[in-house]
């Protein structure tokens, strides 16, 4: 193994990032430095401090990064009206650049010389995190425990685990999907979406009302815009994030927001996902329509050729 000092780690607070943890102080005889990003996925992330420190992290970096992530991330995604393959609103993808970018500005502040995430092998976030790593501190060594590690099956992580005393919590029946979540989606994969000739079951979605059970009885508001980007709901001047919060109430108890897709990874393999964006999904929407009226046709159509770039 190339020699480490130090290193900053994506940490979630979860079992597996928690076996990263001590994987990393085992195999590279390093410091290690979590960073634990709130970016509203409904969690209390100050429980991956306790966990952390358990574990034998070094310093534990714990931010709430919802106004940034939605004011410099999502806003402008959806003033490009970028959109994976005509559905996918790029939920997971648009928070990992944010991750990133804060992972590198500690590695300088702590004098970190690698950064460590926990993505798998298969699938598209090893690529953002990466892209990102390489762009703004292509010096730093990247570590990706998933192509590295010898584990070959859930048990022997879970025996790495217990042999070396981190938490194990079992909370009865688990969510058989692997999910991803923050203020703008919630995402699902693997389970019997594997299978695409199976509907998700109803029970899956935890963000928005059944269609079928959604109110008769329409909604209406008016979101108000300057420069692009939305700043008022109903008159009512908000945040970035609690705007986004607020729509995202609204479109869950409608219904508004799902995506039953299967798209094209970065890597080369294809992948089903479903997907509630329920506040993205009525900004695009109602950013589409002010383009509408304030484009002409030349500068509408361009854009649209230039957003799946």
């Amino acid at each position: 193994m190339a020699s480490v000092r130090k290193v900053v780690l994506a940490y979630s607070g979860g079992l597996d990032t928690s076996i990263i943890l001590v994987w990393l102080k085992e195999t590279y005889g390093c410091e290690v430095i979590t960073f634990t990003a709130d970016i509203g996925q409904g969690e209390e992330v100050e429980a991956a401090r306790k966990k952390a420190e358990a574990c034998g992290a070094a310093k534990v970096y714990i931010e709430d990064l919802r106004e940034t992530f939605v004011r410099d991330y999502v806003f402008p995604m959806f003033r490009a009206n970028a959109i994976y393959e005509g559905e996918y609103l790029l939920g997971t993808s648009i928070a990992r650049p944010l991750i990133a970018k804060r992972m590198v500005e500690i590695a300088e502040a702590e004098g970190a010389d690698a950064l460590a995430h926990g993505a798998t092998g298969k699938g598209n976030d090893q690529v953002r995190f990466e892209l990102a790593f390489a762009a703004l501190k292509p010096e730093a060594k990247v570590i990706a425990p998933w192509r590295e590690w010898s584990f070959r099956s859930r048990e022997e992580m879970l025996r790495f685990a217990e042999a070396h005393g981190i938490p194990v919590e079992r909370h009865g029946r688990k969510s058989p999907f692997s999910m991803d979540a923050n203020l703008l989606h919630i995402s699902y994969e693997g389970g019997e979406l594997e299978d695409p000739w199976q509907a998700p079951p109803k029970e899956m979605w935890r963000w928005t009302v059944d269609p079928e059970e959604a109110p008769d009885t329409p909604e209406e508001f008016t979101i108000r815009f300057e420069h692009g980007d939305p700043v008022a709901i109903n008159g009512e001047v908000l945040s970035p994030a609690a705007l986004l919060g607020k729509l995202n109430a609204i479109g869950a108890r409608h219904g508004v927001g799902r995506a039953d897709i299967v798209e094209n990874r970065f890597v080369g393999m294809k992948s089903r996902g479903c997907y509630e964006t329920p506040g993205g999904t009525i900004l695009l929407k109602a950013h589409r329509a002010i383009e509408s009226i304030t484009l002409d046709r030349e500068a509408a159509h361009l854009k649209d050729e230039l957003a799946v770039r």
